[in-house]
């Protein structure tokens, strides 16, 4: 399970020991540990002079920067617990032994109050300051539902914070302190980045201020479950709850990112941690500034990432760029000709390697421009031309299940064929329901309720004209269906 690093849940969720996850990192108040204001020496800086390697020296980084971190610390009111209830944290069973690690070093929420009356929870972030008027970067779920955030700097100086703006896609929130002549930060630009080179995170992990540990970058434009907007970075940096919204420096000292979340199965740090880029960051913090919020474009199109089996149903060479499972009727895509089954190779000449990396080009181009994608259809390259118009909301709808169907051996579907007035209720133009599913599909992941709108680039509306596309050929196709609201294509090996 991905999770963020600080306490979306007030710090609780981060901590709390998952089955599977990625956790944000919102940390406790509190004590100072190991300090990037005083850190200790680099074994590089003591290696031999007949070293041929050194290990990298960050202590520049941390003189330099050190004193640009903030802690951000959040409060908010909640229900006391229920009368009777023993006290401790909740989400925590009595005998968890976290409970007495809080107990010790501070739980994130405040005294009982009286039966009724509210009491106050808090969190712990980072941040760091962008301007020297004290303008701040955090993360967006560092400070949501707070009811008072409060900046701690290095020199022990606190401040109330305002929240200039907040964007939930990107998690991104933008505080503003009212002081003069700060230690700001210098950006980077995280598109520059290579795989493998060295990076810094400085924070306030479990609330040790001013906190730096080190790795590499283990990958770039990662995309996470629900993040589509963001490519992360990804690096094997070791952050904690706590981290939340601090950065992520390189070896000339910018900030190329902020961490954000953790994979981990455990709450702790397990190896992979994630970074929003510092681009789409600035881009975000400048939008709300001016604006007050973040304006993004679209063109209408839902889309997956290509894996080899789907790569191979299409004709394309290698498995790369973003496949379009679906086309929103009226939407600039249709307009422009785009269809499902296109796989987007580029954008106005960049190179498109997964989704994330389209829905980030398309999101960063302002409404009303040109964006020129470099589609593979039929076998073959083209250019299309898109309008790009303003991100919209898209409404769920239900899938229906029900009837008697007919089976498609060869596939393991037991199918029937929806009445015109199901397809109006479902805003669907596919023909087949999925009623049952064993065998191949199953395997693939087809499920009870799905839609089948395509087989490959072919659109489906009865179940002989199924059978019979599937005759034609014994290997692997590609399903589109529609699930609720979404659609995707799922790869089936048939042979």
């Amino acid at each position: 399970m991905f999770a963020r690093l600080s306490a979306r849940k007030w710090l609780i969720a981060a901590v709390v020991p998952a089955v599977f996850g990625v956790y944000y990192a919102f940390a406790l108040p509190g004590h100072t540990t190991a300090n990037a204001a005083n850190p200790a020496p680099q074994a590089g800086a003591r290696a031999s002079a007949s070293s041929t390697q050194h290990l990298p020296d960050f202590t520049r980084i941390v003189e330099e920067n050190g004193p640009s971190v903030v802690n951000v610390s959040v409060s908010r009111a909640a229900p006391t617990a229920a009368q009777g209830q023993r006290p401790g944290i909740p989400g925590l069973a009595p005998d968890d032994p976290m409970q007495e690690f809080f107990r010790r070093f501070g739980q994130p929420g405040g005294p009982q109050g009286p039966q009724g009356e509210p009491e106050v929870q808090r969190g712990l972030g980072s941040g760091f300051i962008i301007t020297a008027d004290g303008i701040i970067l955090t993360n967006a779920h560092v400070v949501a539902e707070a009811s008072e955030i409060t900046v701690k700097l290095t020199d022990r100086r606190e401040f109330e914070a305002k929240v200039l703006g907040v964007d939930k896609r990107t998690d991104i929130a933008v505080l503003k302190i009212e002081a003069k002549n700060l230690p700001a930060v210098k950006i980077g630009h995280a598109s520059e980045l290579k795989v493998g080179e060295w990076v810094a995170a400085i924070g306030s992990p479990f609330g040790f201020e001013n906190t730096i540990t080190s790795g590499i970058v283990s990958a770039k434009a990662r995309a996470l479950p629900d993040e589509n907007y963001v490519p992360f970075i990804q690096t094997d940096v070791a952050v904690n709850p706590g981290n939340s919204g601090g950065p992520l420096f390189n070896m000339d000292g910018e900030v190329i990112g902020i961490n954000s979340q953790i994979f981990s199965r455990t709450g702790g740090f397990m190896g992979l941690s994630f970074a929003i880029p510092i681009d789409v960051a600035i881009q975000v913090k400048d939008d709300l500034v001016r604006d007050g919020k973040v304006t993004r474009g679209r063109i209408g199109v839902q889309i997956q990432d290509v894996n080899q089996a789907l790569a191979n149903s299409f004709g394309l060479p290698k498995p790369q760029g973003a496949l379009i499972s679906g086309v929103e009727p009226g939407s600039p895509a249709e307009k422009a000709g785009l269809k499902s089954g296109d796989v987007v190779l580029g954008v106005n000449g960049k190179e498109i390697n997964q989704l994330s990396e389209l829905s980030g080009a398309i999101a960063a181009t302002k409404p009303g421009n040109n964006a020129r994608l470099q589609v593979w259809r039929d076998g073959k390259k083209r250019d299309v031309d898109v309008k790009v118009a303003e991100l919209i909301e898209q409404q769920k709808v239900a899938a229906n299940s029900s009837g008697e169907g007919q089976t498609s051996a060869k596939l393991g579907l037991t199918l029937r064929e929806l009445a015109p007035e199901e397809r109006a209720q479902l805003k669907t133009e596919g023909g087949l329901v999925v009623q049952n599913v064993s065998g191949a599909a199953a395997r693939a992941g087809i499920q009870a309720g799905d839609v089948i709108l395509a087989l490959n680039d072919t659109p489906v509306t009865s179940i002989e004209q199924l059978k019979s596309l599937m005759k034609k050929t014994d290997k692997t196709v590609a399903l589109l269906i529609q699930r609720e609201s979404g659609r995707m294509y799922v790869p089936i090996q048939v042979g």
